[in-house]
């Protein structure tokens, strides 16, 4: 009885675990909960689906039991002012908590697949209780950054100098008091760290030059025993130290002077490799040793300029513009935005399959419930068992457009389209 009894307090602990950030818990596209549904479409293992006003590509963030977004809205009076909005949803109904003005912008948008709303916010300390800490970070780019409480209060506004000529698109990670922001413009390119309590400045570090946009978002990764925030940019990815900003260690792309800009996808991070996908106009997928044995033989410090001593292995084919790499086990899962996905030894590089999966894509695969999700920009989910064959498990279809990425959280997806917000759970 008392064996039985702590296996369902482990179930219930692994179906709990909130989707508080773009990517899960780590970061990296992982849900460690159970019983995850494998299939699904609009007449079957959908619980609720709730109409979304606006347009958005922030993907859904789960905390405190509440799914949150964020959205751009028209003005009907005067259409060419924009309001940038957060929005709260009860995870078991569906019932709209929370709908509250953050920033209001004029202009239209340039780039007709992105929206004024594509970062993801971070939901730290999720509960209803202000008191015990509970907030919402959220950020528009160029057009404004945010805290508020969970009942949508705001706490504090600041505004980052930099000019984007296609939009926002990346999202903010934490660390510690930190709130860490990605800020690459074509006037200015620089990553920043905010006081979370108050939006203050705590340090800013400019790019090396020459730099050009780009639309990522930060990883905190730690490597032997110091943490390094991983911000990928044009040209070049950098580690900083995230305490103050002081560069670790670098890499540029083996791509050439025109290549290696618009950079959209994050970082992954696994085996002391950290995989790096360069972006426009030829992408390239690079895996850098940031510890242990270089290429060379020689110990790797993890510091410097790590272009010819740390890259361990390129590939040049079927490599992601948009879609952020997928570390499961020994091997790394991509999908390029015309839908063709690899698999790959993540030490070597080895391609063990590619498979044309139908249809182009914009969100990160998901790995959860020892299966991955690809999600395609058709409402259209294939899903796959991880493994050095392809093997297809299931093929899942959902109205309307889906750029964001998808949430697992108490064993339920989360999905977000152009006109509404899902929770897919099997019976």
């Amino acid at each position: 009885m008392l064996a039985l009894l702590f296996a369902l307090i482990a179930s219930q602990a692994a179906h709990a675990e909130d989707w508080p950030q773009f990517r899960g818990p780590g970061g990296q596209g992982h849900s460690s909960g159970q019983g995850v549904p494998l299939e699904w479409s609009e007449s079957r293992n959908v619980v609720w689906k709730t109409p979304v006003p606006g347009l958005g590509w922030s993907s859904p963030v789960v905390a405190g039991g509440r799914v949150w977004l964020t959205t751009a809205t028209e003005d009907p009076r005067q259409q060419d002012r924009i309001s940038l909005r957060v929005l709260a949803f009860d995870a078991e109904t569906g019932r709209e908590i929370v709908n509250v003005e953050v920033f209001r912008i004029r202009g239209p948008l340039l780039n007709p697949k992105n929206s004024h709303a594509s970062p993801t916010p971070i939901v730290e300390n999720g509960g209803e209780n202000d008191a015990e800490g509970g907030r919402v970070y959220v950020h528009f780019g160029m057009n404004g950054t945010a805290a508020l409480t969970t009942s949508g209060e705001i706490v504090w506004k600041t505004r980052l100098p930099y000019a984007s000529q296609h939009g926002s698109g990346g999202s903010p990670a934490l660390y510690g008091d930190l709130l860490i922001v990605s800020c690459d413009g074509f006037d200015a390119a620089y990553v920043v760290a905010l006081d979370k309590r108050t939006g203050k400045t705590r340090w800013r570090t400019f790019r090396r030059r020459p730099f050009s946009q780009a639309y990522t978002t930060p990883l905190a990764i730690r490597v032997g025993d110091r943490d390094q925030i991983v911000s990928i940019g044009a040209f070049r990815t950098t580690a900083y130290d995230p305490g103050t900003g002081k560069e670790i260690w670098r890499v540029s792309y083996p791509v050439g002077e025109e290549d290696g800009f618009s950079n959209v996808p994050q970082p992954v991070y696994g085996h002391g490799l950290v995989f790096i996908a360069t972006g426009f106009q030829v992408p390239v997928l690079i895996a850098v040793r940031v510890g242990g044995e270089g290429i060379d033989g020689k110990e790797m410090n993890g510091e410097g300029d790590l272009t010819h001593t740390g890259i361990a292995w390129t590939l040049r084919r079927g490599v992601p513009y948009t879609s952020s790499p997928l570390l499961v086990g020994d091997e790394l899962y991509i999908v390029s935005d015309i839908g063709v996905a690899t698999a790959l030894d993540a030490r070597t590089g080895t391609v063990h399959w590619q498979q044309r999966l139908g249809g182009n894509f914009s969100a990160s695969p998901v790995y959860a419930d020892g299966r991955i999700y690809f999600q395609n920009e058709s409402g259209v989910t294939t899903v796959i068992a991880p493994g050095k064959e392809f093997r297809k498990l299931a093929t899942n279809m959902l109205d309307g457009w889906t750029f964001a990425s998808m949430a697992v959280s108490n064993g339920a997806i989360y999905m977000r389209s152009d006109s509404s917000l899902y929770r897919i759970e099997g019976p």
